[in-house]
């Protein structure tokens, strides 16, 4: 379908372009203009073009179009787990009140309860996710009913998941559909014995592909690394060859010198949690020496389960406010930084660089939000209040691959998910009930 924003504020997150009154057209999956209208002639001239016949004018009323929010590291299914163990230190919540119950898990319960997350997701302006679970099959099945654009990551460890099952979901979930892909990851260091990490390394090499696992998240998960290897696992890995085609690594909260000059090196780069790593007591991580350092930092939220919230505007307050907290510089990590983190560093952590920035050619991964919201007046400088003040409250609309999948234009949330939310809410409160009895 080919669609007109019209009377729009857009911001594109393309280089240092500022705000600006204009349009935005959307043909199928794609951009096929953004600007102010006063270039259209050359415009047509250009692409060949004759007048378009549009499926759908919308007249933003001098709201904001930007790209969605990339949510680069997420366990979405456990929403099963949502405010059923909270207040608990990460080792004890992991094994006592996370395992066991996963363990109970199928795939279709997985699939069911990846859906009351991306309900959250899209009412969040969050148009990509970077997913970590247990059954990718069934994950990206569920995110191509629902629209939702996904790039899964292995999560191998010593009882789950194996280096020849992400070799065959390399195979099986790559090049099958537009809004899915698979790379090579792996739960953790502490969770993976020497041989396993070995044969990630390996498959690594095979596909050429980027590693992407949590890392020194906490300080005893450093300090354990360390004990049983005489190096943290940023070091570790690199020995391995791991980060020889690049990669990222989730939380980074723990990291030294060495392991920083690692990162640049290997082009690794951070993928923060502030609110997780806040709520499990794990630490703040260095952002700002991150940026000094050119090392790309972008924005996850982690699971439902040890953040409770899947709420992008709150990590971006968080990722700034404790970073001031940490290095006593209110001026550290401005409003700017953290949506480019929350935006374009995100897409391409997430090897989805057409989804990075408003331009033509480029995936429409758009949202919309209202500036007519009290929270966003008087409007003084907008990247600052959406970092500052925003809330998922503003958004109006999310669109992933030119199909709106959920708006408020008429006051009401209306979602384009494949399926009724109640029937959603019903089948998963089924499914509760049954692995806690």
């Amino acid at each position: 379908m080919n669609i007109r924003f019209y009377n729009a504020k857009i911001l594109t997150m393309n280089g240092d372009m500022p705000v600006f009154d204009g349009e935005l057209w959307t043909e199928d999956s794609r951009i096929i203009y953004v600007g102010d209208g006063s270039n259209l002639d050359e415009y047509y001239k250009r692409t060949g073009r004759s007048a378009i016949i549009w499926g759908r004018e919308i007249d933003c009323k001098g709201n904001l179009i930007m790209p969605g929010f990339k949510n680069c590291h997420t366990h979405s299914a456990m929403t099963f787990l949502r405010s059923h163990a909270d207040d608990l230190p990460l080792q004890d919540w992991l094994n006592n009140q996370v395992f066991p119950y996963e363990a109970k898990l199928s795939p279709q319960d997985i699939f069911e309860f990846t859906r009351i997350a991306i309900l959250e997701y899209l009412t969040g302006g969050i148009t990509g996710i970077m997913e970590m679970y247990l059954t990718p099959g069934s994950i990206a099945k569920c995110c191509q009913e629902m629209g939702m654009r996904v790039t899964q990551v292995g999560g191998v460890n010593n009882f789950s998941q194996s280096p020849e099952l992400i070799d065959k979901w390399m195979e099986e979930l790559n090049g099958k559909n537009d809004l899915t892909s698979f790379r090579v990851g792996f739960h953790a260091e502490y969770t993976c014995s020497l041989e396993l990490l070995k044969k990630i390394a390996d498959l690594s090499h095979k596909y050429k592909s980027p590693v992407f696992t949590h890392i020194q998240e906490t300080k005893s998960e450093t300090d354990g690394c360390i004990e049983r290897y005489g190096k943290t696992p940023v070091a570790l890995f690199n020995d391995l060859g791991m980060f020889d085609y690049g990669g990222a690594g989730y939380h980074l909260v723990w990291t030294n010198d060495e392991d920083r000059l690692i990162m640049k090196e290997k082009h690794v780069s951070v993928v923060t949690n502030p609110g997780s790593n806040s709520k499990l007591a794990s630490g703040i991580a260095p952002i700002s020496e991150y940026l000094n350092d050119g090392i790309p930092v972008a924005i996850g939220t982690d699971g439902p389960a040890s953040n409770n919230c899947l709420d992008m505007f709150r990590e971006m307050f968080l990722v700034t406010a404790l970073a001031k907290l940490k290095t006593n510089d209110a001026s550290a990590v401005p409003a700017t930084e953290v949506l480019k983190m929350a935006t374009y560093n995100g897409a391409h952590v997430m090897c989805t660089p057409d989804a990075d920035c408003l331009a033509e050619g480029k995936l429409a991964d758009i949202i919309m939000m209202d500036m007519n919201q009290p929270n966003m007046q008087p409007v003084w400088n907008i990247e600052n209040n959406i970092v500052y003040s925003g809330s998922k409250s503003d958004i109006m609309m999310t669109m992933i691959a030119g199909v709106i999948r959920y708006d408020t234009f008429d006051g009401f949330q209306r979602f384009n998910v494949g399926k009724e939310v109640p029937d959603i809410y019903r089948d998963c409160e089924v499914i509760k009930k049954r692995i806690f009895g």
